[in-house]
């Protein structure tokens, strides 16, 4: 089920980051006392009151500013706002409201979507009479926040969750793979979907309102039936949105949310850059099964070593995912397609394995006994018992004397040990060290 999305807009410079930063408990978001610094849109996820959703920080919104990168943060802001279900407007009470405000104000009535209005940099009670100006923006009763004291942001998520849409489930079987394609624009991503079903299936529309979330296609091969997420979907033809397909990660990160096993697709003739990171970075720490995916190999010009080299290339740029496979393909002529399938049922098998505990505690013991866990302060850690909590992915728990002497090293060690003995090939696995109580 994909979280509903919440979106932060508003001018330069009147605190977004800041909120942000204080919703997801983290400091993701640059912040800098100076107008523009968030330049890209920043992700994160929240809960509050039993909600999950994801919240998008945009850069500052100037209307008129036409260098640039103004021109670039406004059409990620305005696609923040096309991916949005609820948006937070923060406006600056210390400044009062400006005529940017209300030229964003009028974007966002364009928009149709919930706005809630936030009234930062009220500081103290005094200036409780600094937020009624804001009314005058038409959205309703604002809120009066300090990202700087972090008072009433409680009231303002009050305010944002109870506008999300109630969430529906998707009525998939257990048995069906969900598979999402993500990747950076013209790495062809429509194409490898269309390979796979081996019709022309994903078509982009001319026609006005066509959906922008994800199309779900499903397929049968083999008896395994799937489901295809892909992120491109039907795009909106206008004025932002066939510039700005790159800025566009909101899409990827929803279809990562529904998604078993992701395809991180790979520009073979491009090769890898930056953006690719991040948008792996998100299967990852979604911790979803995973696969690179290296298309329009066709067109590589290839000796004896050039799949050596890339893979080499991808494991040092991915190390955070040593565990994902790599296939290399091309959409367009079908080569080495057939490989695709069976490595997505496999890892698909591997997100979903569940260890028995006996097992699990024979290969931990195994590896305590080869390599003994460390002391600090000559007090050693002792591991009493592990056992695997959930799956997708699997999540392992092991109970220690004390948890602050577990160090990370030996932790990853752990790790690699419990992948030896059981593969989870294509799949993060996560560790968490607890306290064994008395109790237990």
């Amino acid at each position: 089920m994909a979280r509903p999305v919440i979106a932060i807009v508003g001018r330069p410079n009147v605190g977004k980051s800041t909120i942000f930063n204080r919703v997801i408990g983290d400091r993701l978001a640059i912040v800098e006392d100076k107008p523009g610094v968030t330049r890209d849109r920043i992700y994160g996820t929240g809960e509050w009151n039993g909600r999950a959703f994801s919240i998008v920080d945009t850069g500052g919104i100037e209307i008129d500013g036409e260098d640039e990168i103004m021109k670039s943060v406004r059409m990620q802001a305005e696609l923040a706002i096309e991916e949005a279900d609820v948006i937070i407007f923060m406006v600056d009470a210390k400044a009062g409201m400006t005529h940017a405000d209300d030229e964003v104000a009028q974007m966002l009535f364009r928009s149709r979507k919930p706005i809630v209005v936030a009234v930062n940099k009220v500081d103290n009670f005094n200036r409780m009479d600094d937020i009624y100006e804001f009314y005058g923006l038409g959205f309703g009763t604002p809120v009066a926040i300090s990202g700087a004291h972090g008072t009433g942001i409680g009231d303002l998520l009050d305010a944002a969750v109870e506008k999300l849409p109630e969430q529906v489930d998707e009525q998939y079987d257990e048995d069906v793979i969900r598979v999402a394609l993500i990747g950076r624009p013209n790495v062809g991503k429509s194409s490898l979907v269309n390979a796979l079903l081996g019709e022309e299936r994903v078509i982009v529309s001319d026609v006005a309102g066509t959906t922008r979330d994800a199309i779900d296609t499903p397929f049968e091969r083999d008896g395994q039936r799937y489901v295809l997420i892909d992120t491109a979907g039907m795009r909106k033809r206008g004025k932002v949105y066939e510039t700005t397909e790159k800025y566009s990660v909101m899409r990827s990160l929803k279809a990562i949310e529904r998604a078993d096993v992701v395809l991180i697709l790979i520009n073979g003739e491009e090769g890898i850059i930056e953006q690719d990171k991040h948008i792996a970075g998100y299967a990852h720490e979604a911790g979803k099964a995973s696969i690179f995916v290296v298309n329009k190999w066709d067109v590589v010009e290839k000796d004896e070593k050039t799949m050596q080299v890339f893979t080499q290339n991808i494991r040092d740029h991915f190390l955070f995912m040593h565990y994902a496979p790599i296939v290399f393909l091309s959409a367009k002529t079908k080569q080495r397609l057939h490989k695709l399938l069976p490595i997505v049922n496999h890892v698909s098998e591997q997100h979903a394995l569940r260890i028995q505990t006996h097992v699990l505690n024979d290969v931990i013991a195994d590896a305590v006994a080869i390599n003994p866990p460390p002391t600090d302060k000559g007090k050693r850690l002792r591991i009493n018992y592990a056992t695997q909590v959930a799956t997708k992915p699997p999540t392992i728990v092991i109970f220690v004397n004390d948890p602050e002497i577990m160090h990370f090293s030996y932790e990853r060690y752990l790790e690699n040990k419990i992948r030896a003995a059981f593969n989870f090939e294509g799949t993060p696995v996560r560790l968490f060290t607890r306290r064994k109580s008395d109790s237990d």
